[in-house]
């Protein structure tokens, strides 16, 4: 998906983003603040313009993919069936035009070309209990997995924070397993394995709280004394507000020299105190983003456009999900969007069938009366359902990139410099931006993010 280049934006060129970003945002919050599940009961379909309904009424879900998302398969041509509105053609225009480039300076990675399941450029101790997925992520950045990589691929002095004393448990235990499977493999062939003494992570049980500093986090695990301790804070989806977390580390603690932070979760960010972090963007008019946009913002775009191209049956889940919602609201009005157990193989049930299971998981009666009518009515409108969706997921990478815009411009305004750019294969890795900041010049760095094969 085309966009914009963070790089390429001066500090003046940023700030105009950001005021670009809050007034689409405003002018088109109505379908990024919608729940897909409302879409009977709130008439989602009917409050985009009639034009705009008009043009993609009957669009079938490979259409959706090329014409509304862009994402063509290989080698197709976009073919417009009529004329589209020049509204709902500045949408899409807009959506590529502000948002952050996703795409990598690479095509499909290469590490997977021989075996999709394994990285070539991992070797198969550290690929051990590690999915292809996480397998691409450390070994461009390079969460216990990315820690255990540094450490004992990399060699280097590692401290590993993780609030969840099992997970620590279980994270040790893989450490203490890869290094037996290291040894073994240096007594067999010691040419090839590393030599020399190998320190697994210093694995650390403590909460991180964004809004103070954690001594714990800063203390390093050897010193020289000739100099002080240098540190680089890293993350490798850091959930919610514990990127902000280390932001703040960064800008307020002399020992930390440099940071490496691909976020996720945004709609866990504190609200306030996650975002907004910069004094411009907070002084725009429309800065507000909600739960329900930040929660969009965490969609996988590449893999959705995927699943449209296949045009498979899983793509009728948010219709009947949505149906469901008439029926619970017409047993219970005060019962709104209620969790919904993950109900099995959905794509095999008749609509009323998911609904009786849906109201079980609910707590109401499973044996309601049903309007067998109403509901294969709503059935019929599954392109509909999915078109709108689409429409959000089209606007949902402007607010992700508003959020980090935010990040970026937070740093410039504490006086250091920082950079944003696209480092894992987003089918792969949908938060695939990394934020990066040193407190010295940063050349050096991206130049070596960018490049495949460092």
């Amino acid at each position: 998906m085309p966009g914009v280049s963070a790089r390429r934006l001066s500090h003046e060129e940023r700030r105009q983003l950001a005021v670009n970003l809050t007034r689409v945002v405003t002018l088109y919050r109505s379908i990024l603040d919608a729940y897909i599940i409302e879409f009977f009961t709130d008439n989602l379909w009917g409050t985009l313009p009639c034009s705009w309904q008009e043009a993609l009424d009957g669009l079938n879900p490979p259409q959706l993919a090329t014409l509304l998302l862009g994402m063509p398969r290989e080698g197709e041509v976009a073919r417009y069936r009529s004329v589209w509105p020049l509204t709902l053609l500045a949408l899409k225009s807009t959506a590529y035009a502000l948002a952050f480039t996703r795409t990598p300076g690479f095509q499909t990675p290469s590490e997977f070309l021989e075996n999709p399941s394994q990285s070539s450029r991992l070797t198969a101790p550290f690929r051990k209990h590690v999915r292809p997925k996480k397998q691409h992520e450390i070994r461009r950045l390079g969460e216990g997995h990315l820690s255990r990589f540094m450490s004992l691929g990399l060699g280097l002095m590692v401290k590993s924070i993780e609030g969840d004393q099992r997970l620590v448990e279980r994270a040790q235990r893989l450490d203490q397993e890869l290094l037996q499977t290291l040894e073994k493999e240096e007594k067999r062939n010691p040419k090839v394995v590393q030599t020399g003494p190998r320190h697994p992570p210093h694995h650390v049980v403590r909460w991180v709280d964004p809004m103070t500093l954690c001594e714990e986090l800063l203390l390093p695990l050897e010193t020289s004394p000739q100099s002080r301790a240098r540190l680089l804070l890293t993350g490798l989806h850091a959930c919610g507000d514990l990127s902000v977390a280390l932001l703040r580390h960064f800008c307020c603690c002399p020992e930390v020299v440099a940071l490496a932070s691909v976020g996720c979760c945004y709609m866990k960010l504190s609200d306030p105190g996650g975002y907004p972090l910069s004094q411009w963007v907070a002084g725009l008019p429309g800065y507000e983003l909600p739960y329900r946009l930040r929660e969009g913002a965490c969609h996988a775009l590449e893999e959705y456009a995927e699943r449209l191209q296949k045009a498979g049956p899983s793509l009728r889940t948010h219709c009947y999900r949505a149906a469901l919602e008439t029926v619970i609201r017409c047993a219970q009005p005060e019962l709104r969007r209620p969790g919904v157990q993950g109900i099995p193989r959905v794509h095999e049930l008749k609509i009323e069938e998911y609904v009786q299971r849906g109201l079980q998981r609910v707590g109401l009666d499973p044996h309601l009366p049903l309007n067998v009518a109403a509901l294969r009515a709503h059935q019929a409108q599954e392109n509909r359902v999915v078109a709108f969706f689409s429409l959000a997921l089209l606007l949902a990478p402007l607010v992700e990139t508003l959020i980090l815009l935010d990040r970026l411009l937070y740093l410039q305004e504490q006086g250091f410099h920082a950079e944003l750019l696209p480092i894992f294969s987003p089918e792969l890795s949908p938060r695939n931006l990394v934020l990066v900041a040193t407190k010295g010049p940063l050349g050096e760095a991206f130049s070596l993010l960018e490049t495949e094969d460092n």
